[in-house]
């Protein structure tokens, strides 16, 4: 049934072309390569375009993004409150540079910054800017935030924008900050006030109080108007300079981030023509394997068929900014390589047009380089996984609140982990999309998805119903969708597994003490016991109480076979559990760590279950109350991640599309294309896997990698499209074999 489910989904998305043949594309769906010189208020005085020019050819940018206005205009605006830049002196700089990329062929987006201005802007409409409880203007350093309800996003931005095509025929406009005042901050101005009441018939709420029905109105009624500013300016930009003039502001690849600045990213993905993504480096929680995860999270979203360029920072940007200092090459090219495995399209990106520090210059040729040479692999293709690990947005608003880092963000980054080091092929799956998506998945993960809604709830039971198996933990399920607790898991007939004290409320406010999952008992020094345990049988010191060993281990539980305790540390209640589940982990109270003479367990064993297993025809679930996902995500223990795997690959049985075995740590990504396969393998093994920068590539291998070819599929050859070469492979009964010398940074295995 599973290899069967394999067979079919990737043959119906070979079948479903996302464009018709011989229709012309668009600008923006063939700009593959991009590039960005973030503009400076002195350049002017010294930007030397001739020599950028050249840049742009050695770097095989297609379009690239040039400042225009916003808190800074680079060129001479008519409206007087528009702040050119200090030594701008009268100069087009934006349309010369403008010009001169549609001169080389290179499509132009303007770039914006919008939502402050200089404080003469401020004294001008004072009823424009955001404003505290007691009236004060909110300020970013010496300027003035701009409320997005306000006359200035409805009228003057929109003037600007007009103002910038008429004169210089950008192809589209972005924007870097359109998306106003974030959550930190409740803005009171008379526009607020009145478009609020409007809206809610409710006054504005006075403080973030989750529990706060005005509160939780706002928090919508804010997301709503930055999708209302999203439309308005297409259709303001179309309007001026046609069809495929579009704007499109610029979005995070974080979901928290994406939160904070109420930026819907799936309704702006589905009306985004082409998404721009300001996500520059990764962070020593989340490594390079997350930007491989924001593509393949985004063109879920938006379509396999649109583009997604990001901004991708060739200056130090972690830890720390030097702006004009030059990152680490191998940092810099690594997070370039992850992106483009997962979908994204590169975008070079420096501040300034001079630089002291030249190294960085040398940086993204390779790789814009190689990605020109083999374009026609890299976009116009289908993933191929059978596993999706489930997220929410409104879950990590309502649910994650003021602690998403700890409730939402580690535990989905701790199961990217799982897969990314297991070699298992997974998808991002927005809960919404459930429906739409289920068939493709043999496989859902929730991961601590707290707060679902009753219609969410009925879409899980209803996949599990046609036969897809799950994988949910901590509190999934928990909380409805504004994060008020339920009596019992809305899931429990799922899992076989119910409360038997209330849930934890969630925490109205900000909790003083940041970093810690305030909503969950401390955690401690636990364990989780394996059953049945087998130490008695295993060679060690024997006390002469061992328990004897009665029966085999769970599957899940492959390669402890020399360990009855796991690591845990974090916290566990008892569950009333349903008949006929099966619970091979249980719960190891605390005990203390310090001196070391006390270590030693008061309770060595319990009735409390840290995962709860169990069938239902043809589907597998497993419920780990346990969240070993967080706790991956924050310790990198192996014995998490182990056991993480093992539960993925059970439950997903034999469904997985391929499996890669040598050594290293390896981002695998397998994409269908027409009657070819694309396996991407990215390196990650570096003494600098969970901290930057990168200093030094280590080489991997042999490789060998086997693939189940999907129906239809009869490849005659197998090539290497970094190292280059072709390879030998065996084929048998539908299964491709075959060795891979060595991976440096990355290779690409184009089968067909």
């Amino acid at each position: 049934m599973r290899r069967r489910h394999f067979l079919l989904s990737t043959a119906a998305a070979a079948a479903s072309p996302s464009q018709v043949p011989g229709a012309p594309l668009p600008w923006y769906r063939r700009a593959y390569r991009w590039g960005q010189t973030n503009i400076t208020e002195n350049d002017p005085a010294r930007y030397d375009i001739d020599w950028w020019r050249k840049y742009w050819k050695r770097t095989h940018v297609q379009a690239v993004i040039i400042n225009a206005g916003g808190i800074v205009a680079y060129y001479p605006s008519k409206f007087p409150l528009h702040y050119r830049a200090q030594f701008l002196n009268g100069r087009d700089l934006f349309g010369e540079l403008t010009a001169a990329a549609h001169k080389d062929g290179i499509f132009v987006m303007a770039r914006m910054d919008s939502n402050r201005t200089t404080e003469d802007f401020y004294r001008a409409h004072p009823d424009w800017f955001t404003r505290d409880r007691g009236g004060q203007p909110y300020r970013a350093a010496d300027k003035y935030i701009t409320c997005i309800h306000s006359p200035y996003y409805d009228d003057y931005l929109p003037g600007v924008l007009r103002e910038i095509i008429e004169r210089s025929r950008p192809d589209g406009i972005t924007d870097n900050s359109w998306a106003g005042m974030g959550r930190e901050n409740i803005c009171y101005c008379a526009n607020c006030v009145r478009s609020f009441r409007e809206h809610a018939r409710l006054d504005l709420p006075r403080e973030a109080n989750w529990n706060d029905p005005a509160y939780r109105q706002w928090i919508l009624w804010s997301y709503a108007r930055r999708i209302e500013v999203w439309e308005l300016n297409n259709r303001v930009t179309q309007a001026a300079g046609g069809l495929d003039c579009i704007w499109s502001g610029m979005n995070s690849g974080s979901v928290s981030s994406q939160a904070r600045s109420f930026r819907d990213l799936r309704e702006i993905s589905r009306r985004a023509h082409i998404l721009m993504l300001d996500h520059q480096r990764r962070d020593g929680d989340t490594g390079f394997q997350q930007n491989g995860d924001t593509g393949k999270r985004v063109h879920e979203l938006m379509g396999w068929d649109k583009l997604a360029p990001e901004s991708m920072a060739l200056y130090q940007s972690g830890p720390g900014y030097f702006r004009l200092a030059s990152k680490t090459p191998a940092e810099a090219r690594m997070w370039m390589i992850a992106g483009l495995a997962g979908g994204i399209q590169p975008w070079w990106h420096h501040v300034s047009a001079y630089h002291e520090d030249r190294r960085m210059y040398r940086t993204a040729e390779p790789v814009m380089t190689w990605a020109k040479a083999n374009e026609r692999y890299l976009v116009n293709r289908t993933p191929v996984a059978s596993i999706g690990v489930v997220w929410s947005q409104r879950n990590t608003d309502f649910f994650g609140r003021d602690e998403a880092a700890e409730r939402v963000d580690a535990p989905y980054t701790g199961f990217m982990h799982a897969l990314v080091r297991a070699r298992l092929p997974y998808l991002p799956v927005h809960i919404d999309d459930l429906e739409r998506d289920s068939g493709r998945f043999s496989l859902l993960i929730l991961p601590n998805l707290g707060a679902l809604s009753d219609a969410q709830c009925a879409a899980i039971r209803s996949y599990v119903e046609r036969g897809g198996s799950l994988l949910a933990t901590g509190l999934t399920s928990l909380y409805n969708e504004w994060g008020d607790a339920r009596p019992d898991y809305a899931l429990s007939d799922l899992f076989g597994a119910h409360r038997i004290t209330p849930a934890p409320a969630l925490p109205a406010t900000r909790p003083a003490r940041r970093g810690a999952a305030e909503w969950s008992s401390p955690d401690g020094h636990t364990y989780l016991r394996l059953i049945p345990e087998l130490r008695a049988n295993v060679d060690g010191p024997k006390s002469g109480d061992e328990p004897p060993v009665q029966g085999t281990r769970h599957p899940v539980l492959h390669g402890f076979d020399e360990t009855d305790i796991l690591p845990y540390g974090g916290m566990l209640e008892e569950l009333r559990l349903d008949p006929g589940v099966h619970v091979p982990l249980t719960f190891v109270p605390p005990f203390p760590t310090y001196p070391p003479e006390t270590s030693w367990m008061r309770q060595p064993k319990t009735e409390i279950p840290g995962l709860v297993l169990s069938s239902r025809g043809p589907s597998r679930i497993a419920f780990l109350p346990a969240d070993l996902d967080r706790r991956f995500a924050r310790e990198h223990l192996t014995d998490h991640g182990d056991l993480l795997a093992n539960l993925i690959r059970w439950a997903a049985g034999d469904s997985l599309p391929f499996s890669v075995k040598g050594p290293g740590f390896l981002d695998c990504h397998l994409y269908r294309q027409q009657s070819r396969l694309i396996l991407h393998i990215v390196n990650l093994t570096s003494a600098a896997t969970w901290r930057a920068p990168l200093e030094e590539l280590i080489p991997v291998g042999p490789i060998e990698a086997t693939l189940q070819l999907p129906s239809g599929l009869r490849p005659t050859t197998a090539r290497l499209l970094v190292s280059g070469g072709a390879r030998n492979f065996t084929l048998r009964h539908g299964v491709l074999e075959l060795l891979l010398p060595g991976i440096l940074d990355h290779e690409v295995l184009c089968i067909e």
